[in-house]
């Protein structure tokens, strides 16, 4: 599967329309690595305590407009508010760690690339463990010839035995999670549910869907799960930002919903049970604010 989506990139690559002319690309790159420097104080504010490296984060920054075809003909608003999303959340915006991509899309509206900022499947644990009261957090793949049962209800069942060889084709994802209190959820999804989901992403055929298959399937079990889950108040943004269009760069728009492109379906998390014995302290945290469905 992930072969056939690399030939696709590569296909697509191979066929550049007429908007995009070589001269254009290249008068893009100069301002957006100036905006870039430009923002390198507002980085270093925005910064959590534990995140002291902001020279280290435009670095990459720079990096990834070299990097990415076409990111550097993007709206100067949208790439600063897709890097400070990252700085707000303590996250370095490419893809050497998987914690977020910074990724080209055409808004036929403006007629100009915007970029959509992609959560990636290390950057949702990263943002888990930040949690105080966070305990256990595990993502696996199923495959056709393990041992593999599941039940939803009162008393849920999880139980997975890997085959020790020849495991066969993935045929599900899961991610469970446990809380310090003791409570404990965990969401299954199979092969199609994920595929259904990625068709409806606007990054289904190039970016860590086409390079990380596997990683982006659990990302999207963890994704689910952390609907179930008590929240910081970094993990509730990073959900409500994934795959959105931010461009508001100043500080407080990180608590402004993005912008979805039309047409794209959000994934609705499958009806499951929520951890049990949640934490007093935890009652109103804020929950992920989810875009409303197109009609």
């Amino acid at each position: 599967m992930t072969t056939n989506l690399a030939e696709r990139v590569a296909n697509r690559r191979n066929h550049v329309p007429a908007r995009q002319s070589a001269q254009h690309g290249a008068a893009a790159q100069p301002t957006l690595v100036q905006f870039v420097q430009s923002m390198r104080g507002e980085i270093a504010r925005a910064l959590p305590a534990h995140v002291a490296n902001p020279e280290r984060i435009a670095r990459i920054a720079l990096t990834e407009l070299r990097r990415v075809e076409h990111l550097a003909e993007c709206t100067q608003e949208s790439f600063g508010g897709a890097l400070m999303t990252c700085a707000q959340l303590g996250l370095e915006p490419g893809g050497a760690l998987g914690e977020a991509y910074l990724l080209p899309f055409w808004n036929k509206k403006v007629r100009a690339y915007e970029v959509h900022l992609v959560i990636g499947y290390q950057g949702m644990i990263r943002l888990f463990w930040q949690h105080p009261a966070a305990a256990g957090l595990a993502t696996h793949t199923v495959h056709e010839n393990d041992e593999f049962a599941f039940e939803y209800g009162l008393t849920p069942v999880l139980r997975h035995k890997p085959a020790r060889s020849n495991r066969g084709r993935p045929t599900d994802y899961y991610a469970v999670a446990t809380m310090a209190n003791g409570g404990s959820a965990f969401v299954v999804f199979s092969v199609e549910d994920v595929e259904a989901i990625r068709q409806r992403s606007k990054a289904r055929d190039f970016g860590p869907w086409a390079t990380d298959y596997d990683a982006m399937a659990r990302k999207t079990c963890i994704r689910q799960l952390f609907k179930l889950l008590p929240k910081s108040s970094e993990l509730a943004r990073a959900v409500a930002h994934d795959e959105g269009v931010r461009r508001d760069a100043s500080p407080e728009g990180l608590d402004v919903p993005p912008d979805y492109v039309e047409g794209e379906v959000v994934e609705q998390a499958p009806t499951q049970q929520a951890v049990e014995d949640v934490p007093e302290e935890f009652t109103g945290w804020p929950e992920a604010a989810e875009p409303a469905a197109s009609q």
